[in-house]
């Protein structure tokens, strides 16, 4: 989602960095703050940022600097007018990001996004995080869908791990903040590229 939908790269970290100063701890730079995407949900994130128990209250102080800075992100360019059309040709369509639920819902409907999607699913509501199929596998049984039969669209290496472990497509969104091309398997140059993949298998 972050990056892949919406060009987040700058509301997140600084909304983490905002919570981690207003709790006492340091100042952290986005870069920083990126370098613990891997960890999992914002509750865990900001336990290991601030070396306390990741307790949810943490998350629940992130939550609400993001609704406070969320309104200012801003959708992908052609990501809109692609989730038209696969809504119009009937493609059931979810989302999984390493983000929470609730920082999900607050970033897809400060875009105007969240319409499009009959399941969202975070980072929090999963076992395992990212590089694991966890939340790609839960997507797909929500949705009904076979996980064989799904393509999963991200920008970071980790979403291509936990596509491939779960058995989808792994399409590499080149317009995201986390890309690696070095990383990559099918590469997106635009969000309106998936609709040529959809279309060829290509």
């Amino acid at each position: 989602m972050d990056g892949t939908l919406v060009d987040s790269s700058a509301i997140v970290p600084d909304a983490f960095v905002a919570t981690v100063l207003a709790l006492g701890g340091p100042r952290m730079t986005r870069d920083e703050v990126v370098a613990y995407y891997d960890a999992g949900a914002p509750h865990v994130m900001l336990g290991m940022m601030l070396d306390r128990e990741p307790d949810p209250a943490l998350g629940e102080r992130y939550h609400a600097t993001l609704a406070e800075v969320g309104s200012g992100v801003r959708v992908h360019d052609g990501v809109a007018e692609v989730l038209a059309e696969l809504h119009g040709r009937g493609v059931p369509m979810g989302v999984f990001t390493g983000n929470s639920a609730r920082a999900a819902a607050i970033l897809l409907e400060a875009a105007g996004l969240r319409g499009w999607f009959e399941v969202v699913v975070g980072g929090d509501q999963v076992e395992r995080p990212k590089p694991a199929p966890d939340g790609v596998l839960r997507v797909a049984q929500e949705l009904g869908v076979d996980p064989a039969g799904c393509v999963y669209v991200g920008d970071s290496p980790l979403d291509v791990g936990a596509a491939r472990d779960a058995g989808a497509v792994p399409l590499a969104a080149g317009w995201g903040h986390l890309f690696d091309a070095e990383r990559a398997v099918t590469v997106l140059a635009t969000p309106a590229e998936v609709l040529h993949h959809l279309s060829t298998g290509s």
